[in-house]
């Protein structure tokens, strides 16, 4: 009887596993891509970044879109086995545009993400992963709702050995996209 009572207290301790869940991630997300977009600049913490976001700065902008694209990258390949590399692209408007632009017209983050197979799984997790980042950025900067952050297309091996859709960016002499994570 003595052991059951051992057995039972060890139980009662063992804490739970949790697995992240899209609000959770996008949050860390975001904290990590403020705090890059922090030391890039050289601003004292995540106020200041705030601060120059919500004035519509277009570097710390892109310090910290850049900074959400590596962390989605990381995110992504952490939670996908199939996830071969994480890719950027930047073919918006230029700085101008983006820091004069409305709330709705703020420049997506495009990401081509290279997989060794592609998934309905992989797709569910980007798609509830965007929802979770455009709400939590939306809120971070006060602004309304935005719909979406991200744009993620996702390839194969296929598709880049015969440079099809944006497996063709890959041999790009003019706009190859930028690693931001790999396996």
């Amino acid at each position: 009887m003595t052991r059951q009572v051992r057995i039972a207290e060890v139980e009662r301790k063992t804490p739970e596993l949790l697995l992240p869940d899209a609000e959770s991630t996008a949050e860390t997300v975001i904290n990590q891509a403020m705090e890059f977009c922090a030391r890039k600049m050289r601003l004292e913490d995540h106020q200041a970044v705030l601060k120059h976001l919500q004035q519509r700065d277009a570097t710390s902008y892109k310090y910290c879109c850049y900074g959400i694209a590596r962390h989605v990258g990381d995110s992504l390949g952490t939670l996908d086995q199939n996830v071969k590399a994480v890719y950027t692209v930047d073919y918006d408007a230029t700085p101008e545009d983006i820091c004069f632009a409305r709330e709705e017209q703020m420049t997506l983050i495009h990401l081509i993400v290279w997989v060794e197979r592609k998934t309905s799984a992989l797709q569910s997790l980007v798609e509830g992963l965007d929802r979770a980042l455009a709400g939590a950025f939306s809120r971070l900067l006060g602004l309304d709702r935005l719909k979406y952050l991200l744009d993620v297309q996702i390839v194969d091996d296929a598709d880049v050995e015969k440079r099809v859709g944006y497996g063709a960016m890959f041999s790009s002499l003019y706009h190859r996209p930028i690693k931001v994570w790999e396996r």
